[in-house]
């Protein structure tokens, strides 16, 4: 290495801030700019670092924080809850994954550890850059969204046995050397060490921790679990990030994890950022510039297998259109991150060799640098291809419904709990097909359709109901349902949700009755903050009431004045004054109450005493 320890950082830290940015910039990741930022400094590129290996074996600590923040980030009741998209759609994208490109590998004449390795390495996608490009088209929420979330997560789950299994695997297939039963009783003792002591020794270790109240403690002790389960499983012939790992499920459910995170996550990004830097400086450029047919053929192949395999998972019974099974495929058909740590793992264990790996990384790095552009021409010809016929609206039986609820989301559904408890019929009308599709399968009686159509309203028996509850998400199709309910029904009662002050004032001018979304719970949890701060409950109860009707005499005045912004920001100001000024003269009288009570307690002393 040319220059000093601190020399050697601050070319580090150059090279990542201008190559990350940059990068991301054009849509390529942060991956790809650490392994540009490799490349360059690296013995094939610049020389600024003349051997990689020691770097390599330092930055692998990154590796190790990540599959502990994996960990901390996998709940048992969250996996509960998304078990079958996670282990349904995940297990047969990885499983059908492996066997393709692992069947490639053995015809390639790759013995059977080594192609199980390859194949499960290149079955797993990026979570950095598939996040990335769904969050950036606002598509996390969508079908295709949610599904790709859950196979991201289930690849981080089986990321973690193949990093256990490779050095178990070298071994075994190595020549000259047998796997006995004593190596195998000595991981699952590993194992089991970190698992019971995890489970009955950390937390306690952490409550006593945190009663010391300083943060640099509590840091030292995050990387000591860490660093110290790494070091176990290492010790035990298994892959250090299994430990780590452990350790984080065994917190995930635990009152520290955020906290844990927290300290844990500037670690990680770095030493992470520095690993993928060192395995762009470990990889043999010149051999790659002599083959350029084949990495990228390898790199198209990657991205040709598993969008088809992603396109077929998506289609699944009960799964996604054609349409949104491409916007899938598309996202995720790239390598991820974890195919450089398996690669690596798997050159350290003898099961593949130097110039295998920096083929693999190559194509992997490739495929990354093609999927924005895959995203992009998919999102295009689908834009440029008519869509099937749309889910025609249900058929909304007339069953004389006193109350009709526009939308049954968050806010919708709590009002039907309630008039479900009461016995009171209710029709309810979401635009959401999905969001219909999911809320049926609990029983409640919720029809797709439009609830601003006019012959859907009338169909429904809308003329015979008694309040309408509009409880949709967005500003215009709320005012645009209220608007066609006023019109249809002028004398109606119209309950209307209410996304803030400028949206409630629109509402109120249609004539509906404006319950502002945040306002009444924002209002209770004010109460409790001055019940804690030591005011009594009654007194508190009295501030919010007090409030919450001085604030709708004040939404009511100011809806005559929104238009003059001066005006509005002049009543406003007087109503903070007129505010206080309740409150004091509140205060005062509950100071005028409690001398009352003393005297009256004196008095009747008194007269017991005579």
């Amino acid at each position: 290495m040319h220059g000093g320890g601190l020399e050697l950082a601050l070319v580090f830290l150059l090279a990542a801030v201008i190559a990350v940015p940059v990068f991301r910039r054009f849509g390529l990741g942060a991956v790809l700019g650490y392994l540009a930022a490799g490349v360059t400094l690296g013995p094939y590129g610049l020389r600024f670092v003349a051997n990689a290996e020691p770097v390599l074996t330092a930055a692998e600590i990154g590796v190790v924080m990540l599959l502990f923040v994996i960990g901390l980030e996998l709940s048992p009741a969250r996996l509960r809850v998304m078990r079958k998209p996670i282990f349904g759609a995940g297990g047969a994208q990885v499983g059908l994954s492996a066997l393709a490109i692992g069947g490639a590998a053995m015809l390639a004449g790759a013995t059977w550890q080594a192609a199980l390795v390859i194949g499960m390495g290149l079955a797993f996608s990026s979570t950095a850059i598939g996040l990335q490009l769904l969050s950036e088209r606002k598509a996390l929420t969508t079908d295709h969204g949610r599904l790709g979330f859950a196979i991201l997560l289930f690849q981080d789950l089986a990321a973690i046995p193949l990093l256990a299994a490779i050095p178990l695997l070298g071994r075994a297939g190595a020549a000259d050397t047998q796997l006995g039963w004593e190596e195998v009783a000595k991981a699952l003792g590993a194992i089991a060490v970190v698992v019971v002591g995890g489970r009955f020794v950390l937390r306690q270790v952490f409550r006593i921790i945190a009663r010391v109240q300083m943060p640099e403690v509590f840091t030292g002790a995050a990387l000591l679990v860490v660093l110290g389960t790494a070091w176990i499983m290492q010790g035990a012939g298994l892959s250090a990030g299994l430990g780590a790992f452990l350790a984080g499920v065994l917190l995930a459910d635990s009152e520290f994890r955020h906290e844990l995170e927290a300290q844990i996550d500037p670690f990680k990004g770095l030493l992470l950022g520095l690993f993928f830097m060192a395995v762009g400086m470990s990889i043999d450029l010149d051999r790659l510039l002599s083959e350029p047919v084949l990495i990228t053929g390898l790199a198209i192949a990657l991205l040709m297998v598993k969008f088809s395999i992603l396109y077929f998972v998506g289609h699944l019974p009960g799964g996604l259109d054609t349409r949104e099974s491409l916007r899938l495929g598309a996202v995720l058909a790239l390598g991820g991150e974890f195919a450089f740590v398996v690669f690596n793992e798997a050159v350290k264990s003898g099961l593949i060799d130097d110039p295998t790996r920096d083929r693999l990384v190559a194509a992997v790095g490739i495929s990354m640098a093609l999927t924005p552009l895959l995203v992009i021409a998919i999102a295009r010809v689908l834009s440029a291809t008519p869509r099937t016929q749309p889910r025609a609206f249900d058929t909304i039986p007339n069953d004389q419904p006193e109350v009709l609820i526009a939308g049954f989301g968050r806010f919708g559904q709590i009002v039907a709990r309630l008039l479900l408890a009461q016995h009171t019929r209710f029709i309810a009308i979401e635009h959401s097909a999905d969001q219909v599709d999911f809320v049926r399968r609990f029983g409640n009686p919720v029809y797709y359709g439009d609830p601003a159509k006019p012959e859907l309203l009338r169909s429904c028996g809308a003329d015979q109901v008694k309040v309408f509850v509009v409880a949709i998400d967005g500003v215009e199709e709320s005012l645009r349902t209220v608007e066609t309910m006023r019109r249809l029904y002028p004398d109606a009662t119209i309950f209307a949700r209410a996304r803030d002050r400028r949206h409630a004032w629109e509402l109120m001018d249609l004539g509906a009755r404006a319950i502002r979304e945040t306002f009444y719970s924002s209002l209770k949890m004010g109460e409790k903050v001055l019940v804690e701060l030591g005011l009594s409950e009654d007194v508190a109860r009295s501030h919010a009431e007090q409030f919450r009707e001085h604030d709708l005499r004040l939404l009511h005045a100011q809806s005559l004045i929104r238009d003059d912004e001066d005006a509005l920001l002049q009543s406003t100001q007087d109503a903070r004054r007129e505010l206080e000024e309740l409150f004091n003269a509140d205060r005062g009288t509950g100071v005028l109450n409690e001398i009352a009570d003393a005297t009256r307690k004196d008095l009747a002393s008194v007269d017991e005493e005579e």
